[in-house]
């Protein structure tokens, strides 16, 4: 159990339990969340600073991130139950799985 669960991030099995998501690090993700935040500050720069027509830009979009094959399938479910993916402020939190408790725990 303790060669498996310390298997490099690369590996066969890693990739398969995680999809594309094994191969992003903590690094990876700060980076992208700091080019979506940037993006957000420059979007919100411009929309203050705009030509008095009324011309907003288009909000940026975010940085595409992998996800794994169960926030896939969770995602898949809410779908046809007829769930949102954003969530706006009037809706509810959603129950969170044990599965999904012990992935942020890790």
């Amino acid at each position: 159990m303790a060669l498996i669960k310390h298997l490099p991030r690369d590996s066969a099995l890693q990739r398969e339990l995680h999809g594309e998501a094994a191969e992003w690090s903590v690094t990876d993700h700060l980076l992208a969340a700091t080019v979506d935040h940037l993006a957000v500050a420059n979007w919100m720069f411009q929309c203050v600073n705009a030509s008095e027509d009324g011309d907003q830009p288009d909000p940026p979009q975010p940085v595409p991130r992998p996800v794994t094959k169960d926030e896939d399938q969770d995602e898949d479910e809410d779908q046809e139950a007829g769930g949102q993916d954003e969530r706006g402020p009037g809706t509810e939190t959603p129950e969170i799985s044990p599965g999904q408790l012990a992935r942020f725990f890790g």
